[in-house]
């Protein structure tokens, strides 16, 4: 599957509201929950797209381990390059999310999986909590009203073996209202997961 990434809000093309809509929302997580909690971690941005959040958190935090993960290989390429030009370390994959959750190498190996996708909750906790390592936790930056989403994900989390630890609500100028959900793993996940894209679309967790 490709994770697809958006934002939400209001739509903005001027360099003002593309810093807010983008790079402000990306280092969300550092101001809501203090760039201690950073300290040391590997983070895996999962659909990461042009490489939001991850990029902006690897820039503001340059000792957070980063690994990016995307199914269309001319943005691998393009973060790639841009790692380069800016001297940031970090591992970048050309591979769809259900793929790269069954690799030994990063399946529950991360402190931190990240995503700001217009997938359903239900659905994205399925392709990014494979990443995570009991202890660690899911941040899954969205937009708009989640409370519906949110209930009808739930069962889905626990099944996965996470947990809702937070829900954290904020604003950025240009971009409205978002929500940052944190969804702590507390146990290890069923080797089945995540499953092929037309078994999650066709039974969803529920």
């Amino acid at each position: 599957m490709q994770v697809c990434t958006s934002s939400g809000g209001v739509e903005s093309k001027d360099d003002e509201g593309i810093a807010y809509k983008h790079f402000v929302d990306s280092l969300a997580p550092l101001s809501l929950l203090g760039i201690d909690a950073f300290s040391g971690k590997r983070l895996i941005d999962v659909g990461t797209g042009a490489g939001f959040p991850g990029l902006p958190l690897k820039i503001a935090c340059p000792w957070i381990e980063l690994t990016m993960v995307d199914s269309l290989n001319k943005r691998v390429n393009f973060l790639q390059e841009v790692c380069s030009q800016l001297s940031l370390q970090a591992n970048v994959f050309h591979l769809r999310a259900e793929e790269a959750g069954h690799r030994e190498e990063l399946r529950e190996s991360y402190d931190y999986a990240t995503a700001r996708a217009v997938a359903h909750l239900r659905e994205l906790s399925e392709y990014c909590l494979p990443f995570v390592r009991v202890g660690g936790s899911f941040l899954a930056l969205k937009a708009g009203e989640i409370t519906q989403e949110l209930d009808e994900a739930r069962n889905a989390i626990g099944m996965l073996g996470g947990k809702v630890e937070r829900v954290i609500p904020y604003e950025v100028p240009h971009t409205g209202k978002r929500t940052l959900l944190v969804i702590k793993k507390i146990s290890h996940i069923l080797p089945k997961y995540p499953r092929n894209p037309a078994k999650i679309a066709k039974t969803p967790l529920k």
